[in-house]
């Protein structure tokens, strides 16, 4: 699979733990995230990550900042993404159960290492549920269409 990563300088140590364990499981990694020592402003490899995945350039993207909050809202101002802050294995799984999630983010001050690990195994291996879920997730992407509360 082929995973884009981004991050913020709040999480370099973080993303390159996750990208070393994806790599290890097998996955093509592209690094959209900070480096050691360069500050990033979250929305850049939010954008960044969310286009590279909306384009089909990566199956999945990964996102990381301190709390996971702001680059998961600026990632959801990319026309498709569908990312959800996540702090935990379950709702990983549920945002691609139920809401075809495509990337996720979470906060590098929020979660260790173990739970990152665990997050992304889930959000990897689970896939889209389909049926009642597709309705609501068609309804979700109508949502980008309206662009005042008259429509």
């Amino acid at each position: 699979m082929r995973i884009a990563i981004g991050n913020d300088h709040a999480a370099v140590e973080m993303k390159l733990h996750v990208k070393a364990y994806l790599e290890q499981k097998g996955h093509e990694v592209i690094d959209f995230g900070s480096a050691e020592g360069e500050r990033m402003d979250y929305p850049r490899p939010a954008e960044a990550v969310a286009k590279c995945v909306v384009s089909g350039g990566a199956d999945r993207g990964i996102l990381i900042c301190g709390t996971g909050v702001g680059i998961s809202i600026a990632a959801n101002k990319v026309r498709g993404a569908r990312c959800a802050c996540v702090s935990e294995a379950v709702s990983a799984g549920l945002c691609r159960a139920h809401n075809d999630c495509r990337l996720i983010a979470f906060g590098a001050r929020i979660v260790g290492v173990q739970t990152a690990e665990s997050i992304v195994d889930t959000f990897l291996t689970t896939e889209f549920e389909g049926g009642r879920h597709a309705r609501r997730v068609d309804m979700i992407m109508r949502l980008e269409q309206t662009q005042s509360c008259d429509e």
